[in-house]
């Protein structure tokens, strides 16, 4: 029976035509198969199989627009046919139309309720929109229909681990290992085993993904599954070898920057840290662990002055730019320095609460640059709103009763001093905030690895 119904003469022209246009589309020459089916429409305007073919052409053009008119065309000339659905609904997603998209991805699923592609299709459509616990019910039947399907296999894995079925995540990935060994499953495994609180098979399934591929992306979770889990020397061999197999790499070299001033060496860290900022010069978490580097070690003044100046100019509504660049001027130096600018420091700090007025760091160094310079009755204020805004501030307690003294206001003295020194003794809580910094900073980067 021919594509093309017409005259027998007629009919055989076309549907030669229509076939060298499939023969182009085939060889990857879109324009030439376009120009043939534009040809053939006047002549065959209600022809299924012209204007499906013209609309994958154009959308393997990336005219999503003009491939969307013959798509739907194909779908209103055989609306029974789920390939024809399932096609529409694809371009209507790279439109940015997913309620329509959604739409027939679900008229396709019940056409051909058994078959493996709409149920995986679908699946995959609720995967990206976000929706995994809808994602997993396709999913599963797709599994069902074909258990061989690494894809689809893959999908169903994480979407258990992101719903916490962690038995189920571990219990399937072992089964797709059995039938591929590849390093994408064995670094979810280390997902898996991770989340589920088993660091040492987590590092070893982490470490086998990573000899097998040694992407970027597996060295970076190698490596920071040591870090978070305090194996610092390991860590920092892995990091050293990812950044110089990858030296473009801005997490790699904040990884290495963080896990260098875990270990405590602080020049280093800076060294790292200012090659980060190089990288992605506007990335906050980068700043946020440069400060914290350069507090311990402020041999490279100039150099981190300088990319914290650039910052500022680059995140002018960021609260912890102005403050970061406050900081880099101000450390080591203090009132004594007659180089310190002091009016431009106090400037700076007050643009950061300007920004932000919950920022309570920035108001406790805005407090110590007035104490600094005798400015005690200044200072208090500030103090006291920065303890307002984090009791837990030590430095503030302790900032705030020297304020005290200086004002003569002993018993309130007391009260802050007797503060500091509990939360002095409590100083394990600092340690364990900037584990959780550091590890925020990792689930960040793994969880942006894992968007479409």
């Amino acid at each position: 029976m021919p594509v093309i119904a017409a005259e027998t003469g007629q009919s055989q022209t076309l549907n030669s035509l229509f076939q060298a246009a499939v023969s182009e589309y085939d060889a990857g020459h879109f324009s030439q198969a376009a120009e043939k089916l534009e040809s053939l429409l006047p002549q065959a305007p209600e022809s299924f199989e012209v204007h499906e073919l013209l609309g994958m052409v154009y959308a393997a053009e990336s005219e999503e627009t003009k491939a969307n008119q013959h798509l739907a065309k194909a779908v209103q000339i055989k609306p029974d046919s789920p390939e024809a659905r399932t096609n529409l609904a694809t371009n209507l997603v790279h439109l940015g139309k997913l309620t329509s998209a959604e739409a027939e991805f679900k008229k396709a699923e019940q056409l051909a309720p058994s078959s493996y592609d709409t149920n995986h299709n679908l699946g995959e459509f609720y995967i990206a929109a976000g929706k995994v616990n809808t994602a997993s019910a396709y999913l599963e039947k797709a599994q069902h229909l074909n258990p061989a399907a690494y894809d689809n296999g893959y999908d169903l894995a994480l979407a258990y681990l992101d719903t916490g079925r962690l038995s189920d995540s571990r219990t399937l990935v072992n089964h797709l290992l059995e039938q591929k060994n590849t390093a994408e499953l064995h670094n979810l495994l280390g997902q898996i085993e991770e989340k589920d609180g088993n660091f040492v098979p987590a590092e070893t399934e982490y470490q086998t993904a990573a000899h097998m591929d040694p992407s970027e992306s597996n060295l970076f979770d190698w490596g920071s599954e040591l870090l978070v889990h305090r194996t610092l020397d390991a860590a920092v061999d892995v990091f050293q070898s990812a950044t110089a197999r990858y030296p473009n790499s801005a997490r790699l070299a904040i990884g290495l920057g963080m896990t260098l001033y875990s270990r405590g060496n602080y020049d280093d860290a800076v060294k790292a840290l200012l090659k980060a900022a190089d990288l992605s010069p506007s990335d906050p978490r980068c700043y946020y662990f440069l400060s914290k580097a350069y507090d311990s070690s402020p041999n490279e003044a100039e150099e981190v002055i300088q990319r914290f100046r650039h910052f500022a100019d680059l995140q002018s509504n960021n609260a912890r730019a102005p403050y970061y660049y406050a900081m880099s001027l101000w450390k080591g130096r203090r009132t004594e320095d007659s180089n310190l600018n002091l009016p431009q420091i106090e400037a700076l700090l007050k643009k950061s609460i300007t920004l932000d007025p919950n920022f309570a760091e920035a108001h406790l160094q805005l407090g110590n640059l007035w104490s600094d310079q005798h400015k005690y009755e200044d200072a208090i204020p500030e103090y006291k709103t920065a303890l307002r805004l984090n009791n837990t501030l030590a430095d503030a307690h302790y900032r705030l009763g020297q304020a005290y003294v200086h004002t003569g206001q002993r018993d309130l003295a007391q009260k802050q001093l007797q503060v500091y020194q509990q939360l002095r003794a409590a100083h394990m809580a600092e340690l364990d905030k900037q584990r959780a910094e550091i590890r925020q900073f990792v689930i960040s980067e793994r969880e942006g690895a894992k968007q479409p």
